[in-house]
């Protein structure tokens, strides 16, 4: 298990059981309690626990994300629009595509014309069932374990699968974006996953609405730096699309 993960688990176990031990926790793992007092300190760094003697609490501030239900419904004139200006970026016949796990990058595979022929690789469940009848496109679905709450396949599986493709681009998704900050999300083993999408990929596009912007979480998966091109919304301020060009990345405002 690479530490992330662990850390990940450290916290879903501190979350569930009010606190966590050192001592439980280095046997959990099969690891030393150095290993779990670094992993406790980064995590306590990150202020999403409280250190105490022996052992950690919960910080009063979690991380919260939320669930693939009410991201689908939040924004959604802004997504359906980003959505609408990605089809712009569709490579040609034949092509190939990363689709990210995300309810915006979800409209975007909903939007597919009928005529595309493309081949699609993705490891958001909701994204593959909304493409596995569509008749233009050769879809390959990413294994892994499923997070419950987006959907998503992750861990070990599906980094190796991203290993071994190269697709023309990726169409990725974020519940952060800053100059400073990054490319965040709230899941250590999803950011990682992310991570290797974009490795994978050629030409990265990311669609994220105004909202994400400034928003920091957990996991930082990238640079903004590392994004070729953002599609978002008109409630992006001119002046900080204008920053983000001068840093390198386009901008559309749907």
């Amino acid at each position: 298990m690479y530490a992330p993960e662990r850390q990940q688990e450290i916290l879903r176990l501190a979350r569930d059981g009010g606190r966590v031990d050192v001592l439980s926790l280095a046997e959990t793992f099969q690891v030393t309690a150095e290993t779990i007092r670094r992993d406790l300190k980064a995590l306590d760094r990150a202020g999403l626990v409280r250190r105490v003697h022996g052992g950690a609490i919960p910080a009063g501030r979690l991380d919260f994300e939320p669930d693939l239900a009410e991201r689908e419904g939040t924004a959604a004139d802004e997504k359906d629009r980003i959505a609408r200006a990605a089809l712009a970026e569709l490579p040609a016949d034949e092509g190939s595509v990363i689709l990210d796990a995300g309810s915006t990058v979800a409209r975007l595979a909903a939007a597919l014309p009928l005529e595309s022929t493309l081949t699609v690789v993705t490891h958001g469940l909701p994204t593959a069932a909304r493409l596995a009848d569509h008749p233009g496109v050769q879809l390959h679905l990413i294994g892994g374990r499923v997070r419950r709450r987006t959907r998503a396949a992750v861990d070990a599986w599906a980094l190796r699968a991203y290993g071994e493709i190269r697709a023309d681009v990726v169409f990725l998704a974020a519940n952060g974006f800053s100059a400073d900050g990054g490319l965040t999300t709230p899941d250590l083993a999803e950011a990682a996953v992310k991570r290797a999408a974009i490795a994978a990929a050629r030409r990265v596009v990311l669609l994220a609405d105004s909202a994400k912007h400034g928003q920091e979480h957990f996991a930082r998966f990238g640079d903004l730096a590392d994004v070729d091109l953002l599609i978002t919304d008109t409630g992006l301020a001119p002046d900080d699309a204008a920053a983000i060009e001068r840093a390198g990345t386009e901008v559309v405002r749907a």
